[in-house]
């Protein structure tokens, strides 16, 4: 199969018994579960998904419940346990300008203003008001980037670099 897929949410267990099941969700986008969402359901990165169509969806917790069509009983459901829910590249939403996937900056390199070759993104943190950008450095601990205005000069993901400017005691 030749789509690139991306993780929207992984389901950690069952819930009732009428077929729903509980996702941590690893997407921004709500609309990714709501009714008529087709989703991929991947176990262990097999070749093969499966598909999935949603038609239930409510909050309960911190987890979003869902179900799916045609899967009407906890016995259905349980070996779908474990996999990660999945969309296919067609069905990423359009973001805003200056706004970014995961995947397009992982692997950018990052270079400073005055053109000093710090690393390449190799992870994306989201802890609170900001994402903060784990760049991997030869030889040295990985340094940590927030996404601010201040410190991240310009993203070229066709180019997939990162111009930075670095303030005091960042580069430490």
């Amino acid at each position: 199969m030749d789509d690139k897929f991306f993780n929207v949410g992984k389901i950690v267990n069952t819930h009732g018994i009428k077929g729903e099941v509980k996702v941590i969700r690893i997407t921004d986008f709500d609309e990714r579960f709501q009714v008529g969402q087709q989703l991929y359901w991947f176990k262990n990165e097999q070749e093969q998904p499966v598909s999935l169509v949603v038609d239930g969806y409510r909050k309960h917790k911190q987890f979003d419940l869902l179900h799916f069509k045609n899967y009407d009983n906890i016995n259905e459901v349980e070996k779908l346990r474990d996999g990660m829910l999945k969309v296919t590249e067609d069905q990423l939403t359009p973001l805003a300008e200056g706004e970014y996937y995961y995947h397009e900056i992982i692997g950018c390199a990052v270079v400073t203003t005055d053109d000093t070759y710090l690393g390449e993104i190799k992870e994306v943190l989201s802890p609170g008001a900001n994402d903060v950008w784990v760049v991997k450095r030869d030889g040295q601990k990985d340094l940590l980037i927030p996404y601010i205005d201040d410190i991240v000069k310009q993203v070229n993901i066709s180019d997939k670099q990162v111009i930075v400017e670095p303030m005091e005691g960042l580069l430490d």
